[in-house]
């Protein structure tokens, strides 16, 4: 019996695939090498990428925390903002461009690194108590007239019991 896959399906197929190879070979992981179980405690690697915000490990201890931020692009300036909410990552209040309203009802604005440039690593030490926080890039791009946020640069993150 033949099954038949549109071309469409097998281009999503084969780029999954590639990146599946690619992140368990260690050639083209979207993650920074060092961001793996042995990152010492309190420290989060978080690799900003267009469009993408991606902490490694998801969750740490309250208390003192690291976040060891890299833009990989490839383009684009980004920046991390550490927010203290309840409220789904999805879900911020936003500005009429699109932007995360910072001072936004529901949520604390704990710390940001702004204007990261491509291939730059940057360092935040926070102190946060447990709780729900979102992870974010909250730059408007005004020649794109895109807003990072909305493009999906926002992720989920816990801090765990104290």
């Amino acid at each position: 019996m033949a099954v038949k896959i549109s071309r469409r399906t097998l281009a999503t197929v084969c780029a999954a695939a590639i990146v599946i190879t690619a992140c368990t070979t260690g050639q083209a992981s979207p993650v920074p090498a060092s961001a793996g179980p042995t990152a010492a405690a309190g420290t989060v690697q978080v690799t900003l990428q267009e469009w993408a915000v991606l902490p490694v490990p998801a969750s740490t201890p309250a208390g003192d925390v690291t976040f060891q931020v890299t833009n990989t692009g490839p383009a684009d300036v980004h920046e991390l903002v550490i927010v203290k909410t309840d409220l789904d990552p999805t879900a911020l209040p936003t500005d009429d461009a699109g932007k995360v309203a910072e001072g936004g009802s529901g949520m604390e604005v704990i710390d940001e690194i702004e204007d990261i440039a491509v291939g730059q690593t940057e360092e935040l030490k926070v102190t946060l108590d447990a709780g729900k926080y979102v992870l974010l890039c909250n730059i408007y791009d005004e020649t794109e007239k895109e807003a990072h946020y909305q493009m999906g640069m926002r992720i989920a993150f816990e801090v765990t019991g104290g």
